[in-house]
């Protein structure tokens, strides 16, 4: 059974987006660890914020290719829950975070398109908690704010939990979980004014159209 879809909301850089995403209902909120993405934060400001969450309320980091010492230290600083990794991590680094981040659980990115196989997923099945699906855009480790097909997904034939992400917005997420039935959505660029300024009113419209979907309606 599918039950209800966890939504993670990415690229937060504002303490208000937070306080609204609460409010909203969300169950994760992830923060960008990359130089080079607009949405990019410090520690002192995840560490910050991490430190007023409420309850049962995941704190995600989103790295690429990090050094493994420099992200085990982001992680353990910020007080994170999980590492989502977008890069070319590969199982053994993977496997080395989830055992030494204690209690950190990793989820591996993997940017979708029409040559994306089951075989580069299953080197990470017994080194991973789950995957995260985006679009894959030449030049961009993610964040595009574009879908990929779908219909994809079912030839991959995933072993973990898989979090789809990809230009999510209120108007294409109901269709995204009624066609592949995720663990959970991941949304950004489709809640945002610009980069990194989420909008409330969008935002809270996503997640009910996550419960509408969930509900069968």
């Amino acid at each position: 059974m599918q039950g209800r879809t966890r939504i993670k909301m990415c690229g937060i850089t504002r303490e208000k987006d937070i306080e609204a995403g609460i409010a909203a209902g969300l169950d994760a909120m992830g923060f960008i660890f990359y130089e080079k993405s607009p949405r990019n934060v410090e520690p002192d400001f995840v560490r910050s914020v991490v430190a007023k969450m409420p309850p049962f309320i995941d704190c995600v980091g989103v790295f690429v290719d990090r050094d493994r010492q420099e992200l085990e230290e982001i992680i353990e600083y910020c007080g994170l829950s999980h590492a989502q990794l977008h890069g070319k991590e590969n199982p053994k680094y993977c496997e080395r975070v989830e055992r030494f981040v204690s209690p950190c659980q990793v989820i591996k990115a993997f940017r979708i398109d029409g040559e994306s196989k089951s075989s580069d997923f299953t080197p990470y099945d017994n080194t991973v908690h789950g995957y995260l699906l985006d679009t894959y855009v030449k030049g961009s480790a993610g964040g595009t704010g574009e879908t990929f097909d779908w219909k994809i997904i079912e030839k991959l034939d995933l072993r973990r939990p898989m979090i789809l992400a990809g230009g999510l917005s209120p108007e294409n997420v109901m269709e995204g979980i009624q066609s592949v039935a995720p663990f959970g959505v991941d949304v950004n660029s489709g809640v945002e004014v610009e980069p990194g300024i989420k909008d409330h009113v969008k935002l809270a419209a996503f997640v009910r159209k996550v419960r509408l979907a969930d509900s069968g309606d």
